[in-house]
């Protein structure tokens, strides 16, 4: 009779526990597929600033494209080469598709899927703020 007053409350405790954790991990995953939306928002708006909120100070972009030799973007480079305004991007061609693949502790890892090319993001949680850290860009033929 004891173990089981004893075992009632441990049960409780970890389930608990496990719900904590589970609602923690939800909020980050909601938190990270925020960022990475208003990644691609700024891009096709063509809104800089929105852009370098996004990005982790030591952000770098590899663009793979066929036989063209891979090219690299660091966040100044993406924040100067943000489209020049909203019509830059036809509203028609403003298509993504975000998916959290894992949040584990502080890291990340999300795929953005576009008409044009897919990204892989990996992002760090500093400060209790999401940032993308490096992004593997696949363009699309």
């Amino acid at each position: 009779m004891k173990r089981l007053a004893l075992a009632v409350p441990c049960l409780l405790l970890f389930t608990l526990s496990t719900f904590a954790q589970t609602e923690k991990i939800s909020d980050d995953s909601s938190a990270v597929q925020a960022t990475v939306r208003n990644y691609i928002e700024a891009y096709y708006t063509g809104d800089a600033r929105r852009m370098e909120q996004t990005l982790h100070s030591h952000y770098l972009k590899h663009m793979i494209h066929g036989d063209i030799p891979m090219r690299e973007r660091t966040a100044a480079q993406m924040v100067n080469e943000v489209p020049s305004g909203p019509e830059s991007i036809p509203a028609t061609q403003r298509k993504e598709e975000v998916t959290v693949l894992d949040v584990a502790g502080n890291i990340a890892s999300a795929k953005l899927v576009t008409p044009g090319w897919t990204d892989y993001l990996t992002l760090t949680k500093t400060d209790g703020t999401w940032k993308i850290l490096s992004v593997v860009q696949r363009i699309d033929d």
